[in-house]
């Protein structure tokens, strides 16, 4: 990589040495992540900073290898799981060295059970609270928020993801861009993955159509990051800022419900705002009254939204639209976010007057209500 990007983030860890942030961003596996980490990481060495490699996953490519050599190399934790030695980052060998900076790779990684944590990104947030500067890596389709547009893009469903609130964390989200013709060329060069692979790999992931898709999120997601640090940053510092607080508003039906929590907290991420999920618990949902599966659902989204970074607020109320007023006051909600089938809109206004209410009650607050698809 260019020493001029290695010494700006030198310039940042010199500004304060309390945990920061870099991520680099790709489209897919094979765009040269792991080599600019590894390139970044000899520049700092050479500028006398204490940086180390916790992990790296270099799939065996030989300029990712090469470059490891020089570099002082955490050793992994080994860990025994169903008769087999697997290895993992060792994080309480990095607190316990506590080097200025520290490389790790695989981000969206899950641990093996047993772990502290159980996932990767949950460890670099523990390094980075011990004041440790984390240098790490992710592709775009393990982004949780975007899970569905890379879902309709290459038709697999990505089970290991990264919250949102990790990007906002981040002092600096870089992506590393190449062309889908440069990318198809490395994988038929065999930097990618081995060569017996090659030819599953172009007839499914590694189509010029879904890599120019997925390009442009990855791109999208950079330049959003771009955006919202100048806004924050730069130009609040000439205007108030206003503090956004959405609202999204959920049912027990899984499928929407995910739907609604993933588009708020995108929405919450893009103007990097506080923001909650709210279930309305009535009378006919108590828990003695519900199915188990829908339980299960009910719990998974709350897990989803607080992954995101949103808060859960859970409450029991006989008149869903009077719960969301009362909670739009006591948290100065600034967007309420629903969804159309959560709320049958024209019955409700047709049958009662509560909608009207609800949207004199949104009005003289000055709240936007968004009914997402």
């Amino acid at each position: 990589m260019p020493d001029s990007e290695a010494n700006k983030w030198l310039e940042k860890i010199q500004q304060s040495q309390k945990g920061k942030l870099k991520i680099y961003i790709g489209m897919s596996a094979g765009v040269g992540k792991s080599y600019r980490m590894l390139q970044e990481a000899h520049t700092l060495l050479r500028n006398g900073i204490n940086v180390k490699v916790g992990y790296i996953e270099t799939h065996n490519r030989k300029e990712t290898e090469a470059l490891v050599d020089g570099l002082p190399v955490i050793p992994r934790r080994k860990v025994f799981y169903k008769g087999k030695e697997l290895d993992e980052l060792d994080v309480q060998a990095i607190l316990l060295l506590q080097p200025d900076v520290v490389i790790v790779d695989e981000l969206a990684h899950t641990n093996i059970p047993g772990s502290k944590n159980e996932k990767r990104w949950q460890d670099v947030i523990d390094i980075l609270e011990a004041g440790i500067d984390v240098i790490t890596a992710v592709n775009i389709q393990h982004i949780e928020s975007i899970n569905e547009d890379v879902r309709d893009i290459t038709g697999v469903e990505v089970a290991e993801r990264v919250p949102d609130k990790l990007l906002q964390m981040a002092d600096e989200v870089v992506n590393i861009d190449l062309t889908a013709d440069e990318l198809i060329t490395r994988l038929k060069e065999g930097k990618i993955y081995d060569h017996s692979k090659v030819q599953q790999a172009l007839q499914n992931f590694f189509k010029p159509e879904k890599i120019l898709q997925l390009r442009e999120l990855a791109l999208k997601e950079v330049a959003g990051q771009v955006e919202r640090k100048v806004d924050y940053e730069v130009t609040a510092k000439d205007r108030p800022w206003k503090h956004e607080r959405f609202l999204a508003c959920i049912s027990t039906s899984h499928e929407i419900a995910q739907r609604i929590i993933r588009k708020t907290g995108r929405l919450a991420s893009y103007y990097n705002s506080q923001w909650y999920v709210l279930y309305v618990q009535t009378p006919k949902e108590s828990l003695d009254k519900i199915q188990l599966a829908s339980q299960r659902h009910l719990i998974n989204n709350f897990k989803t939204a607080t992954e995101l970074g949103g808060e859960v607020l859970q409450i029991k109320h006989s008149n869903i639209a009077k719960a969301i007023m009362e909670i739009v006051v006591e948290k100065q909600i600034t967007t309420v976010c629903i969804g159309k089938p959560h709320l049958n809109l024209f019955q409700v206004i047709l049958r009662t007057n509560v909608f009207n209410q609800l949207l004199k009650t949104l009005s003289a607050n000055d709240v936007d209500l968004i009914i997402l698809s």
